[in-house]
């Protein structure tokens, strides 16, 4: 691995960007500290550096890029829609193109807003939870780790370092498949909670009957009931993770995938709730999502290329089937080395993650560390292990022989202590309250 380049550049990207990047997750504290790479371009699953490296990549933009890097009938759409322009004065028809096509897709929900990231449509469900319940709580599920930047939900974590404390006490957390937890939180606070709001699955699925309990028990107690279906939505389902298990929220968040790596996302929900965000109504207005680049006509186009190549293609059944192949091929490299309880892929086919657990099984940031030093040395860029419409059967069957190369030095590491494999610092967690 050749990094010169890179190694340039990263002093001076920390000299003018905090945090040497514009998201936390792709951060020099999320990669081994002598293996700073910065992007030059990717087709399909694959992404070149700018030494020149060439890697399959596992982390496709976040989970925004379902279908590929450079996906000639998107970016196409997005061009042709740039050429005539890509924002005015006034609303323009590809924004009524769009939001029809996205509510065919969407069971029960009559209206919809879009906006540039996940944090706007979460937030905006929020503040009209909150305006349409006359209360200040949100409930928040305490398994997943991320719904928004805003105040709401970054004051509930580790850094939550400028965030007033009167605005910390007003987020509560329940669990996931825990619905005595969603119980005590509504006794605790009676008459307070506007809203809960979670994903529809993480990495288990919902047991029994808990989302639908959960939704019956925040509607008895005049609490919303909002899906946030960002990484869920256009994976699990066309129609979402709701469509998945039969459910239709109040409000659903959606993003990432809805334009395949271009800025885009989606609030949708009831007329009653959605409305107070608009024109048609004698109470107190709500200011709803308003952004300059909300409607980008490029982006919008982007997301009607999206769902259109969806409808004509396996892409969902490909997400499940290609993820299978990764997961069978990596547990079975992993258990013929007995290291099965150490490192495996567990969760969804469609947006899986992998374990590193060190001499005691446990989660360990040292080990990932390791596992990520050793499979980005043989051309593997994998924070996760999720898949795209364009990894192929051969993308998959060298990620799992480069990956059995990785585990000979994970077993060592193991065995002979992992301070003679791991150059440099562990990786660290996002959420932290300092940096050391």
């Amino acid at each position: 691995m050749k990094i010169d380049n890179s190694l340039k550049i990263q002093k001076r990207f920390r000299e003018i960007v905090p945090g040497g990047c514009h998201t936390y997750a792709k951060g020099d504290d999320q990669y081994p500290e002598f293996m700073p790479i910065y992007i030059a371009r990717g087709e399909g699953c694959h992404v070149w550096d700018i030494d020149g490296n060439e890697y399959i990549e596992y982390g496709m933009g976040l989970r925004t890029v379902t279908l590929g890097h450079a996906f000639a009938p998107i970016v196409k759409a997005a061009h042709r829609q740039m050429l005539l322009g890509n924002n005015y004065v006034r609303p323009a028809r590809i924004e009524l193109d769009c939001a029809e096509e996205f509510l065919t897709l969407i069971d029960g929900a009559d209206m919809v807003k879009f906006c540039k990231d996940g944090s706007d449509a979460t937030s905006g469900a929020v503040k009209l939870a909150r305006a349409f319940t006359g209360r200040d709580m949100v409930a928040v599920c305490g398994d997943q780790p991320f719904f928004s930047v805003d105040d709401w939900f970054i004051g509930s974590t580790p850094m939550s370092a400028g965030i007033p404390e009167s605005t910390k006490k007003l987020t509560v957390k329940f669990h996931f498949n825990d619905i005595k937890s969603v119980k005590d939180l509504f006794a605790r606070f009676p008459g307070q909670i506007a809203c809960v709001i979670l994903e529809a699955e993480k990495y288990d699925p919902p047991e029994g009957n808990f989302l639908h309990e959960l939704k019956r028990i925040a509607h008895e107690n005049g609490a919303v009931f909002i899906l946030d279906e960002m990484i869920t939505g256009f994976r699990w389902h066309l129609g979402g993770a709701q469509k998945k298990y039969g459910i239709v929220p109040d409000l659903a968040a959606f993003g990432k995938a809805l334009g395949n790596g271009f800025a885009i996302s989606a609030l949708a929900g009831k007329r009653d709730i959605m409305e107070l965000g608009g024109l048609g109504h004698d109470k107190e207005r709500v200011f709803l999502m308003s952004t300059t680049h909300g409607a980008e006509n490029h982006a919008l186009a982007a997301a009607l290329a999206t769902m259109k190549f969806y409808k004509e293609h396996p892409v969902i059944e490909t997400l499940y089937g290609q993820g299978r192949k990764l997961a069978e091929g990596v547990n079975r490299a992993s258990g013929e080395l007995g290291l099965r309880e150490h490192v495996s892929i567990i969760g969804p086919d469609c947006c899986s993650v992998y374990t590193t657990r060190d001499q005691d099984k446990k989660p360990s940031e040292p080990f990932r560390t390791l596992f990520l030093q050793e499979t980005m040395k043989r051309g593997l860029l994998m924070p996760s292990s999720i898949v795209s419409y364009s990894h192929s059967d051969k993308d998959i069957e060298q990620t799992v022989e480069k990956i059995s190369e990785a585990l000979v030095v994970y077993k060592k590491a193991l065995n002979e202590g992992i301070e003679k494999f791991l150059i440099g610092d562990p990786v660290k967690p996002v959420f932290r309250k300092y940096n050391v």
